[in-house]
Formats: C-alpha cells, sequence, structure tokens
C-alpha cells in the first residue's frame, strides 16, 4: 500500500522550523549585538555605528563564526567517533560489538545496492569511498572554512581593538599565537564536546517520549542504541 500524499511543508517542517528559528536567533543577535556595541563605543568616548556598519564589521563577524565553527566541530567529532567508539545504554552509540565501518552488506553499497539506493552506493569505487565519508568530510571541512573565516574576523576586530588603545596591530600569524584567539575557539570547543558527552550520558537513563534521539520509553536502560 502506498504512502499518503504528504505537502512540502509537513515533510520537511524539521529543516524549515529550524531554518527559520535560526534566522530569528541571528537578527535577534544582531540587534542585541549592536546595542552592546554602541553601549561601548559611547562609553569609550566614541561615536554609536548604525545597523549596516555593524553586522558588515569584523566584531558581528567573529561573534557569529566562533560559534559556527564549534557546532561544526561537533558534528564532525561526533560522526566520526561513533563509528569506533560505543557507549552502553545510549540511544546515541551503536550496540558494543558493533564498532567500525560496518561489511558493505549491512551498509547496503557496491553489489548489495539496492534499487532506490543512491547512484555513488551503486557504483563502488573512489565514488562509494568518497560518499560513504562524504557527511563527515563535509562537517570537517566545513569546520575549517569556519574557523578560518573566525580567525581572520578575530584578527580584524583585535586589530581594531590596538589601534583604539593606540597600540600596534598584529599580523595574522602573530594574532594565531595570542590568547584572545585561542580563549574564543576553546571556550566554544569545551562548551560543545560537554553537550555531546552529556546526551550520550543523559541517553541511557532519561527518554523523551516520540524522540528518535531517545530511546523507547520502556526500554531498559543497558539497551543501546535506537529499538523499533
Amino acid at each position: 500500500m502506498s504512502e499518503p500524499r504528504r505537502g512540502f511543508l509537513r515533510d520537511n517542517s524539521l529543516s524549515l522550523v529550524f531554518g527559520a528559528l535560526f534566522l530569528i536567533v541571528l537578527v535577534g543577535q544582531s540587534v542585541a549585538g549592536l546595542a552592546d556595541f554602541n553601549a561601548g563605543q559611547v562609553r569609550d568616548g566614541l561615536e554609536p555605528v548604525s545597523y549596516l556598519a555593524y553586522i558588515t564589521s569584523a566584531t558581528f563577524a567573529v561573534d557569529v563564526m566562533e560559534n559556527w565553527q564549534s557546532e561544526y566541530l561537533q558534528f564532525f567529532l561526533y560522526i566520526f567517533a561513533t563509528v569506533w567508539l560505543v557507549q552502553r545504554g545510549s540511544s546515541e552509540s551503536k550496540k558494543p560489538g558493533e564498532e567500525g565501518p560496518e561489511t558493505d552488506k549491512e551498509q547496503r553499497v557496491g553489489r548489495y545496492a539496492e534499487e532506490d539506493s543512491p547512484a555513488w552506493a551503486r557504483d563502488g569505487g573512489w565514488r562509494t569511498v568518497v560518499f560513504s565519508r562524504s557527511l563527515g568530510l563535509l562537517m570537517a571541512v566545513l569546520f575549517l572554512l569556519t574557523w578560518g573565516a573566525s580567525a581572520i574576523a578575530g584578527w580584524a576586530a583585535f586589530n581594531g581593538e590596538q589601534i583604539n588603545s593606540l597600540q600596534d596591530p598584529v599580523s595574522l600569524l602573530g594574532y594565531l599565537g595570542q590568547g584572545d584567539f585561542w580563549n574564543r575557539s576553546l571556550q566554544n570547543w569545551q562548551s560543545e564536546l560537554l553537550a555531546v558527552g552529556s546526551m550520550a550520558v543523559f541517553s541511557v537513563y532519561l527518554r523523551q517520549r516520540g524522540s528518535p534521539e531517545s530511546k523507547p520509553v520502556g526500554a531498559p536502560h543497558a539497551t543501546t542504541g535506537q529499538t523499533p
């Protein structure tokens, strides 16, 4: 029996809702950030800046990028770590004993691919190798790009503060050795690693009915991975 037809909005509601929330929060951050920035400008005896000047400034860019890069680092590490590492009883983990990339049959690639499998899963060779790791690789690339953007924006913001304080600006390489750069990076990384580790452990003992991120409410604590 064929599935009932559903509309685009219902079939994509998760990504659409989170996309909308992202834009709302980003705009909210820009408004709050502008108010905070201009308060500092007035306190220092400088002229306030316009909204357009603020959202195109290094100050706003570094605030956004330093959060984006930590999120992509979280997903990159978690995607690759969960190939080989397990947490007994967690819905976020494979079952103990199932560590590793699994067989072609289990992953339905090459001659084990199904009729509706993606083309690159059926082709074999380098295409299947790349496609088999494409999600983690994309997260790694996005992390490096956003970390690079965070470094450049942070460098520009740092030098702006140096000039305002009548101090010499530093080179990009010099900025990468500054505590400001590593403080911005590490304070975000530690929070993401804490959140991921906490989720892996909490999902052993706690439940959320109806969520694919949780085991069924009545599943034993020792049950690892999602169960039907």
